[in-house]
């Protein structure tokens, strides 16, 4: 299961059916899951944990420190859950002791090759980032998200939960969850309503979010003043998700 040309420190432990292909490098305080594949050249330092099923394909670079310059060798983490795909070339960085110490990646990722998680990002589940992808430190990206290749995230901007971006975006202020955005810097272009559909909303849960798309951005409101609106309405919760995002909102909106 381990290739002879790899080079695995003592003190990583691996599941026994972890697969290591050639040449690649494990370092000191990783551990790694049953059922996890790492390809040729792959590089994985700690503080990292990994967990099960996952692949990390060719040069992909994992818990690498991370590039703020006030980092000084503390000791941050990297973990990253189950049945993620890493395509190859991928850059993953730990945490700082500015924030919490750690980068988390969650369960059921697809990030296409080259894409980029800077210190201390929470990623969340079933999302994919195409080719190139973008974050630069410190950003949430919520569940089921979808970034188009070249998308670019600035610092401690959040990404609500099902929210999407189209390809060579570049995100400066929160997008709220359920949004689509393009451009350079971000708009806002309507919701993810086929996202919707493929999930299985009924059309009258669709037409609510609708209107709630509209009632933020088509009727001249302040974000506070379209949340007062929106707070008064009886809730679902996926509606209840777009209004929880909109109030953590520190940035601003992208609009």
């Amino acid at each position: 299961m381990i290739h002879p040309t790899a080079i695995i420190d003592p003190s990583a432990v691996l599941a026994p059916d972890v697969k290591v292909g050639p040449y690649a490098v494990i370092g000191a305080n990783v551990e790694i899951d049953s059922g996890t594949e790492i390809n040729a050249h792959v590089v994985i330092k700690g503080h990292t944990r990994i967990g099960r099923n996952n692949r990390i394909f060719q040069f992909a670079s994992v818990g690498e420190d991370c590039q703020d310059l006030k980092y000084a060798g503390e000791t941050t983490w990297l973990e990253i859950g189950d049945n993620n795909v890493i395509r190859e070339g991928c850059t993953i960085h730990r945490g700082t002791t500015q924030d919490t110490s750690i980068t988390k990646i969650g369960s059921n990722n697809l990030l296409m090759a080259y894409v980029h998680v800077a210190h201390d990002c929470i990623v969340g589940s079933n999302i994919i980032m195409a080719n190139n992808a973008t974050l630069a430190g410190h950003v949430r990206v919520g569940d089921g998200v979808i970034l188009g290749g070249f998308t670019t995230v600035h610092q401690f901007c959040v990404i609500g939960d099902y929210s999407m971006s189209a390809a060579h975006t570049a995100i400066f202020k929160d997008v709220p969850a359920f949004v689509m955005v393009s451009g350079n810097p971000a708009k806002a272009h309507g919701m993810n309503f086929e996202g919707m559909r493929r999930r299985g909303y009924s059309p009258e849960l669709i037409r609510e979010l609708r209107q709630c798309y509209k009632l933020i951005y088509r009727q001249g409101l302040r974000t506070s003043e379209a949340l007062g609106r929106l707070e008064s309405m009886e809730k679902q919760p996926e509606i209840e998700l777009l209004i929880d995002s909109l109030r953590a909102s520190t940035r601003g909106i992208t609009r």
